[in-house]
């Protein structure tokens, strides 16, 4: 019995699955391969049935996002680790190999994150989870190979196998049990951090997450939601906020709230000398958001909240101010 089930999130990307699909059928014998649609209104579950007949097809019943139509679909999953992989997302011969193998050798490892490489540009790193990600004091995300925008060119810096605190939802491999145990996702994120949110919470329950670059894969990005979409921009700043109020240490919380509501503000403003006023009212958007739900999340709150979730105090200082654009 194949004790990985790889899991393909899909709405409305039959052209994605008919340019990728095929990549993973192809190299990966030792799972069970499925794809989860959310209420696709276009031919892509016909696609599916006629072209790739080996590949399971789990329907919800609409468009539930990203967190919850993963959470809804894996009810019905039961082998051992899931591989959730993004629709835009090519991988290549052997990928899976190294990555059952650290599952296999290594019980306390939950989470895990092959190397992410730019589909479109294949020597350097993608955006989505590069080579493993982390967050500074602040709880900005960052990646090994890519902060903010500067993104590194892959010269095997990043081969190494190592702990990280997230791992990118665009190919995110998580133990079945341990997925099951944390709840799954948090379905009110929608789309956007809830894979950090879920390592956070692993995080915090002693659980590891590791970066594994023995494994690669290909990934487009933005094939669902442009960068430049102003909702995008406000399920991000919303979401961060969310994930800070449930995760934080108690004596971290308010103070680094406060620092961060507060450089909203000034992205708010940068957005507004830029003329993007479209995602300044994303950002107060957010921010009613996270106040009108405050007490939801804080209730959310669990009982162990660790104080060494950083390496970096200020990835944002770091950047702008001393120009540190590459990991260290």
């Amino acid at each position: 019995m194949k004790k990985t089930a790889i899991v393909i999130l899909n709405w409305n990307g039959q052209k994605l699955l008919e340019e990728f699909l095929p990549s993973v059928v192809r190299f990966s014998s030792e799972a069970n391969i499925y794809v989860a649609d959310n209420a696709s209104s276009d031919t892509s579950v016909d696609f599916i049935k006629k072209t790739f007949p080996s590949v399971k097809i789990i329907q919800n019943t609409e468009n539930f996002g990203f967190a919850k139509g993963y959470n809804q679909a894996l009810r019905f999953v039961e082998e051992e680790y899931y591989a959730l992989v993004n629709s835009d997302i090519e991988v290549t011969e052997n990928w899976l190999t190294p990555i059952i193998e650290l599952f296999d050798q290594e019980p306390e490892t939950a989470i895990l994150q092959p190397k992410i490489l730019d589909y479109k540009n294949k020597q350097w790193f993608e955006y989505a989870g590069a080579g493993g990600g982390f967050i500074d004091q602040y709880a900005f995300p960052f990646c090994r190979g890519r902060i903010f925008q500067t993104l590194e060119k892959d010269n095997g810096q990043y081969d190494d196998t190592t702990d990280i605190f997230w791992a990118s939802g665009a190919c995110f491999f998580i133990r079945k049990e341990v997925y099951r145990k944390l709840g799954g996702f948090d379905e009110d994120f929608f789309a956007h951090q809830e894979e950090i949110d879920l390592c956070w919470r692993a995080f915090n329950q002693g659980l590891k997450v590791k970066y594994c670059g023995k494994s690669t894969v290909y990934h487009v990005g933005g094939a669902t939601l442009k960068e430049t979409n102003p909702h995008k921009t406000f399920l991000n700043f919303r979401n961060s906020l969310w994930m800070m109020l449930k995760n934080l240490p108690r004596k971290r919380l308010f103070p680094v709230l406060f620092i961060r509501l507060s450089q909203d503000g000034l992205a708010g403003i940068k957005f507004v000398l830029e003329g993007k006023f479209a995602h300044t009212w994303a950002i107060l958007r957010s921010h009613f958001s996270f106040y009108l739900n405050l007490f939801k999340f804080l209730n959310k709150r669990e009982s162990n909240q660790y104080d060494n979730y950083y390496k970096i105090k200020s990835i944002t200082y770091r950047y702008f101010v001393k120009k540190g654009k590459v990991f260290e």
